[in-house]
């Protein structure tokens, strides 16, 4: 059944509700495609008989919960779907949009051997200024740009005079390669996750207007032993991107 086949009912649940309940369920069966565009503010008041105001605010509220854009003049679009990634759940980039079904893919690749900063340092559990590979990469996810990564590899596991072999992280998910190529698995670590605003050169990155929300992320991922083996800043675009956590209560 089209999302349209019924009439709206007079009842408990306003009328901009239920539109934008049938729309969002549309969109998560895929009836609506990333890109389309949803019916106009006209086409729902010729549908239903309704008000411009109601039909506004079912759409309003899709955008409000980034399920689409609004533009003037251009329509309400459909927004790729974010990805959802747990919070108890330590992977790598590439392992996560593999598990959503979504194809990671990598955009600008920088890999030298760098100063760490104060915040790598303290992270990694060596002196501030130590030489160590550092690895900037930006992620993509169906080909559109996720997030920006800066990762700073520990020196006692990634030696800073194997940065030539270290350019094959460009083709491998960084985890899996420090498996593979040095022996080392990550086991867990520790994230924080604040809220932010793209500046110029971020903005340029993502693809995202200067000043737009974003997620960042710092995490120091560990071995089984509890050393220190990598610090990365992770900027997510916030229209793409979400954390899920699970509650118990007591």
């Amino acid at each position: 059944m089209a999302w349209d086949d019924e009439d709206l009912v007079n009842g408990a649940m306003p009328l901009w509700a239920q539109i934008a309940d049938r729309l969002r369920q549309a969109i998560g069966d895929g009836d609506f495609a990333e890109g389309d565009d949803l019916p106009s503010e006209s086409q729902l008041i010729s549908r239903f008989g309704i008000s411009r105001a109601t039909a506004r605010n079912a759409l309003n509220q899709l955008e409000s919960e980034g399920l689409v854009e609004r533009r003037s003049g251009k329509g309400t679009t459909v927004l790729p779907a974010r990805v959802e990634l747990p919070l108890n759940l330590l992977s790598s980039f590439s392992d996560d949009m593999i598990s959503r079904g979504l194809t990671p893919g990598y955009g600008e690749i920088s890999i030298l051997v760098d100063k760490a900063h104060k915040r790598a340092a303290e992270a990694l559990d060596i002196p501030v200024e130590t030489d160590v590979v550092r690895v900037e990469r930006l992620l993509l996810a169906n080909g559109a740009a996720i997030a920006h990564s800066t990762s700073w590899l520990s020196p006692a596991f990634v030696p800073i005079d194997t940065i030539a072999a270290a350019k094959a992280i460009a083709t491998k998910p960084l985890y899996r390669w420090l498996e593979t190529e040095h022996g080392v698995r990550v086991t867990h670590g520790t994230e924080i996750i604040e809220g932010g605003v793209a500046d110029v050169r971020l903005a340029k990155q993502l693809d995202v207007p200067v000043g737009s929300a974003v997620l960042n992320a710092t995490r120091t991922a560990r071995t089984k032993d509890g050393r220190p083996i990598e610090y990365v800043e992770r900027n997510y675009r916030a229209d793409r991107y979400r954390y899920r956590v699970e509650l118990v209560r007591p």
